[in-house]
């Protein structure tokens, strides 16, 4: 910033010129004090200039409007929304969220540095502030099949990129507690930058073990109790509410009547899809949600805003202050949180702004599977007592259990009850392809399969026969990835997500329209109403959330750290 510039904005500062713009008579959301201010708010070049009585050369009355600063998604993976990442933002964006952290992890374990330079590109020039977190674990762990090995050579060329903030979600939970060396240098290479967790599970030793390495965030906690270990650590606990994980009421419910003090809390959505966002809202859901479990208002703004400003090293955000970007939300209600305007750096967003960009090759015709038809979906058993995978409604946890299930000449049938459930390798044709047994989707006379399978991204389906899933398996091989419902006796329907088998090339009302189409019919075919039979389905393969999962290598006890045999 030059000195004369500096001069002029001072002169505005104090009131002795006009700014470009000042929204006039506000009740400003003072985050600092936790105060209502009646007041101006002066904007030059996108930037706040004071706060106070002020004149612009354009103004915009807002008697009788609440504002606060733009809300924080502190994590999340834009490929799970299924939407080209433009679409996503600029649709969280009008719900009042203007910066997101995001971690593309998932773009990486399919296509590598192909995939994050894709996340990058994308967001380049979005009316929003996207940081990106390096992803630390690709694969996920040491005996996963996804696409690419992610080296630290290749993360080492992201260091000094401007919107880079630090390491994703650290999820090889082992390594660290381990020190394994490879994953105390990814450490070390970010360690003057942020360092994001994933450990909601461990123990009072363990967790403080895992902080002592320096991370500092965990979006993975399920309760209060969870939230409480870490927050004893110094850790920032990141409160998801996302699609199939919804933590929040567990957490701030006992936040809330323990009086514990919010400054280590955020929030984050990790994966929502489109059609939840524009039915319930992004972040500004976490805060209305908060209210409503009676958080105050204020706090429940902060903990989307100042917190996680100030946890990111953002000085330049989360606040209505001089010096801070005017990235603003309009509304009504201290209750309800309805947002009636966005500003970006004080322009206001424009809901018909839509882009459409061409999508690299290499990102493209990414499932390759060995496919030889139904007679590969047997499952055959030692007696009929078998593990089984138990569903937690409501979250992407698992049980590990062990239940008598249907067999007949040493093959298992599978029921309303007990499904079957199969991964297939579909990164390098490899034919890997392991089956097992799971509780809880309830399906009748049909399927579901899908290529979006954390953090592998192998395709992954379930059902209560062998053809319906055959059918399901192949409308995928077919379209090169995406999400599918076989119900009997009808054409399969498919939403395809030709992006690294991701992300669509629809745009966000022909997603929505599709997903929530699908989502009827799931429930129809009796999946529970508080089970989203997609995301659910997508984490039944990733081998580092509690209890049990299936890879394409077995069935694998997370908490013991072994195959099932």
């Amino acid at each position: 910033m030059s000195r004369e510039y500096s001069r002029q904005l001072a002169q505005i500062a104090l009131g002795k010129h006009k700014a470009q713009l000042v929204f006039k008579n506000a009740q400003v959301i003072q985050v600092f004090t936790n105060e209502i201010l009646t007041a101006d708010i002066a904007v030059q070049d996108g930037i706040i200039i004071g706060v106070g009585r002020y004149q612009g050369e354009a103004e915009i009355d807002l008697s009788g409007k609440y504002v606060c600063p733009g809300f924080i998604d502190a994590h999340l993976h834009l490929e799970s929304t299924l939407v080209n990442p433009g679409e996503l933002i600029l649709q969280a964006g009008l719900t009042g969220t203007t910066t997101f952290i995001v971690d593309p992890h998932e773009a990486a374990n399919v296509a590598g540095t192909a995939g994050i330079d894709y996340i990058l590109s994308e967001t380049e020039d979005t009316e929003a502030n996207v940081y990106v977190m390096i992803p630390s674990c690709v694969p996920s762990g040491p005996n996963e099949d996804n696409g690419h090995h992610l080296t630290i050579a290749e993360m080492r060329q992201y260091l000094e990129h401007p919107r880079v903030l630090g390491l994703g979600e650290v999820m090889d939970c082992q390594a660290v507690l381990d020190g394994e060396d490879q994953m105390l240098e990814k450490l070390r290479l970010f360690g003057s930058k942020k360092l994001d967790g994933h450990a909601g599970y461990l123990g009072e030793k363990e967790t403080g073990c895992y902080a002592l390495s320096g991370i500092q965030t965990d979006h993975e906690c399920c309760t209060y109790e969870d939230a409480l270990r870490e927050m004893r650590t110094g850790m920032q606990i990141l409160i998801r509410e996302g699609t199939g994980a919804k933590n929040l009421e567990g957490i701030l419910t006992g936040i809330i009547d323990n009086q514990i003090p919010c400054h280590q809390l955020a929030f984050c959505t990790d994966d929502k899809h489109i059609e939840d966002i524009r039915e319930q809202g992004h972040i500004s859901y976490n805060v209305r949600r908060a209210i409503e479990l009676g958080m105050p208002p204020i706090e429940a703004i902060k903990i989307a805003t100042l917190y996680p400003a100030k946890c990111y090293g953002l000085k330049h955000l989360g606040a209505i202050a001089p010096g801070y970007q005017a990235d603003l939300l309009v509304f009504s209600d201290m209750e309800e949180i309805k947002v009636e305007a966005v500003y970006y750096k004080g322009k206001r967003l424009d809901p018909t702004k839509h882009r459409h960009r061409n999508i690299p090759a290499e990102l493209r015709d990414t499932v390759h599977i060995k496919w030889k038809g139904r007679e590969e979906l047997r499952l055959f058993l030692q007696g009929t007592e078998s593990p089984v995978i138990e569903l937690v409604p409501g979250q992407i946890l698992t049980r590990n259990i062990r239940e008598r299930v249907n067999v007949q000449q040493g093959e298992f049938i599978a029921d309303q009850v007990y499904q079957k459930l199969v991964v297939l390798e579909r990164h390098h044709g490899t034919g890997k392809k392991e089956m097992g047994i799971v509780k809880g989707f309830f399906l009748q006379n049909g399927a579901i399969a899908s290529t979006v399978a954390h953090d592998s991204h192998n395709l992954i389906a379930v059902g209560d026969n062998d053809e319906d899933m055959c059918r399901a398996i192949e409308a995928l091989i077919k379209c090169g990835g995406g999400y599918v419902v076989v119900e009997s006796g009808k054409e399969p329907l498919i939403l395809p997500l030709e992006i690294m088998g991701l992300i669509s090339t629809w745009d966000y009302e022909q997603v929505s329209k599709m997903t929530r189409q699908m989502l009827v019919v799931a429930h129809k075919m009796g999946v529970p109403a508080d089970v989203d039979p997609f995301i659910t389905l997508s984490f039944l393969s990733l081998p580092v959330i509690p209890q049990v999962r299936l890879t394409t290598r077995g069935l694998y006890d997370v908490m013991k750290g072994n195959f099932i045999i």
